[in-house]
């Protein structure tokens, strides 16, 4: 198949067996690759109430068409199993060169399933695959066991690994790759680690067949040549997404101190300026990138080397932590990489930890004597081993700030930044409509990948609670999971401008079957549906309750900065999630309507 490494590679961790089978041609046609394989594959293949943490459960690895082709940004790979923290689905980008090398060695998806007796890592040389003991790396950190297993091996094999936070079942865990890439969302380290695979290592030296070569080096060319035009290279290439830190707080958008506010009275420490000048060693980019986001950074005053932090990091554990040293977050940063927690919900549940203190709601007795406090970055990284090794106060929290919300009460839950289950990425929206609608209404639970529309509100107006709201989020929920299906970076085109007509004709050129950019827009609203519809079959009484947005955004005003005074009320929400529902063709409980799903080819699932 042109495009495509050929197979999947399943691996089964109980028995032992493992073995390859063809790419089918119609999953590529209908579901392209990458996000789409992994959702179909799960909806197919897990049975209905699978334990997440259980052997039936399965985690698919899955590249696209474009990954490891010279095509810009082709680094992307995505991750796909059901969520421990949410229940429901969960699908986690990640950069780096893993997406490469898979292609490389003739691999579509790799596709894992039951539990290993003992730690366990995957080695995969081209044809040669192997369970091989990692008893010598259970209990190292993500960093500190890639570092190892490519000094056993050899550099040219990229590996994915997890640390002691997945290995404990932590719900937030992540995948860790490239020494500071990471599948970070929805616990997809936890289902490695429950499943006794310490990590993935995968060299390959197969060529990816090409339908029309010409065609193709033509079209790369010209959107390598595109990205080099922008006006926006050279600032991006220079802060990368710490670039965003600043207009952020602007805007009052900026996560601060548990989301009470969106604006950080001290962000100038974390600005992307200052880390540039405090920081950062050098620029690191994913394969076949031409605007490295990356930021290889040194720590003097903690003596630590580690990528970033980027916005996202910098945002939740910076701001919404109140640490106002990039330093301190970057150090902290480091400590979750090696644990390997997601920033992002981690940042979340340790702010709602030191409110829930402030409170009263939890008191020394709960923390074992220690003072929780913003702004203070050992108790932040006391935290973050708390929680890794599901100690004391840590074991509450490493379920996820629903649970913990769930478990301490005293309406703690008014102030619990979720969705679905699923921690608030970096954007306070209470007077942003289409962001908030954007979270409420992610496919994996409150996650901003999936529709970055506060841009648009700030264009329309903030106060605006309008249809055209609505479909920017669903155009923008079709646009950039399209993406995690090619198996390229969505931040060409976000951030340099570059043009949605390239992707058609390269995608086109490569596979050899016909592409036009509605036909892709489909199989992404497919998908889309799909993942929808895996939420109704796996979480009881799942429904319209489940869009809502976190209680603060519509309880409690802002309290600083220049959003002060601003939210967006419960009624407000829920006219926005009846326009949504009725121009996604869903039901107005949000479940998809059976003429929405026989035009998507869904009819019967």
């Amino acid at each position: 198949m042109y495009g495509y490494g050929g197979s999947i590679l399943r691996v089964n961790l109980t028995s032992g067996e493992i073995r390859r089978e063809p790419l089918p041609q119609e999953l590529a046609r209908d579901y392209l690759g990458g996000r789409g394989f992994g959702a179909f594959l799960l909806y197919r293949e897990v049975p209905r109430g699978t334990d997440p943490l259980g052997p039936e459960n399965r985690l698919y690895i899955s590249s696209g068409p474009l990954s490891g082709l010279l095509v810009a940004g082709a680094g992307k790979c995505d991750v796909t199993t059901k969520s421990p923290l949410t229940g429901g689905y969960a699908g986690a980008s990640i950069g780096g060169m893993l997406t490469a090398e898979m292609k490389y060695a003739g691999i579509d998806v790799i596709a894992i399933e039951g539990k290993a007796a003992r730690p366990t890592y995957l080695y995969i040389d081209d044809d040669r695959v192997e369970l091989r003991d990692a008893s010598a790396y259970w209990g190292k950190g993500s960093l500190t066991t890639e570092k190892a297993l490519k000094e056993a091996l050899g550099e040219s094999f990229q590996i994915a690994a997890i640390g002691p936070a997945g290995e404990a079942g932590v719900a937030y865990a992540c995948i860790s790759h490239d020494f500071g890439r990471q599948a970070g969302r929805g616990g997809v380290g936890a289902v490695m680690g429950a499943k006794n695979l310490k990590a993935i290592a995968v060299r390959g030296t197969r060529s990816i067949p090409v339908a029309q070569l010409e065609r193709y080096r033509e079209l790369a060319r010209a959107m390598y040549a595109a990205c080099k035009a922008a006006p926006g290279l050279e600032a991006w290439q220079k802060y990368g997404t710490a670039g965003v830190t600043t207009w952020a707080n602007e805007i009052g958008a900026f996560p601060t101190r548990n989301f009470r506010s969106g604006f950080f009275e001290d962000h100038s420490g974390l600005s992307g300026e200052t880390m540039r000048a405090a920081i950062v060693v050098t620029d690191k980019a994913c394969f076949g990138c031409p605007s490295p986001c990356g930021k290889y950074s040194y720590v003097r005053k903690h003596g630590v080397h580690v990528e970033g932090p980027e916005y996202e990091t910098t945002a939740l554990i910076g701001g919404n932590c109140a640490l106002a040293s990039i330093e301190d977050v970057a150090y902290a940063n480091y400590v979750c990489d090696e644990l390997g927690l997601d920033t992002i919900s981690a940042g979340n549940v340790v702010a709602f930890a030191i409110e829930c203190y402030e409170r009263g709601i939890i008191g020394k007795a709960d923390t074992g004597g220690l003072e929780l406090r913003f702004g203070d970055v050992d108790v932040v990284c006391t935290l973050l081993r708390q929680i890794a090794a599901r100690e004391g106060l840590g074991a509450v929290l490493a379920r996820g700030v629903k649970h913990a919300a769930e478990t301490f009460g005293r309406g703690s839950e008014a102030f619990a930044m979720q969705v679905k289950g699923m921690e608030m990425s970096g954007y306070e929206s209470r007077h942003a409509p289409s962001m908030l609608l954007s979270y409420m209404t992610c496919d994996v639970g409150a996650h901003h990948n999936r529709s970055w529309a506060i841009t648009y509100d700030i264009a329309r107006g903030r106060d605006a609670v309008t249809p055209d709201k609505a479909a920017k989020v669903i155009e923008l929920q079709h646009i950039r999971p399209l993406f995690d299906c090619l198996g390229a970076c969505r931040l060409q085109w976000v951030e340099l401008g570059l043009d949605l007509g390239h992707y058609a004709p390269i995608v086109e050129a490569i596979t050899g079957l016909p592409r036009s950019w509605e036909d892709l827009l489909t199989i992404s609203e497919r998908v889309w549906n799909l993942t929808r519809l895996y939420w109704f079959r796996e979480v009881p009484g799942f429904g319209r309750a489940w869009d809502a947005p976190p209680p603060r955004t519509y309880l409690e005003p802002v309290e600083t900065g220049p959003t002060a005074g601003k939210r967006t009320s419960r009624e407000a929400a829920e006219r926005l999630l009846d326009m949504y529902y009725e121009q996604r063709g869903w039901d107005r409980d949000g479940r998809p309507t059976p003429a929405k799903l026989a035009q998507l080819g869904l009819a019967g699932l």
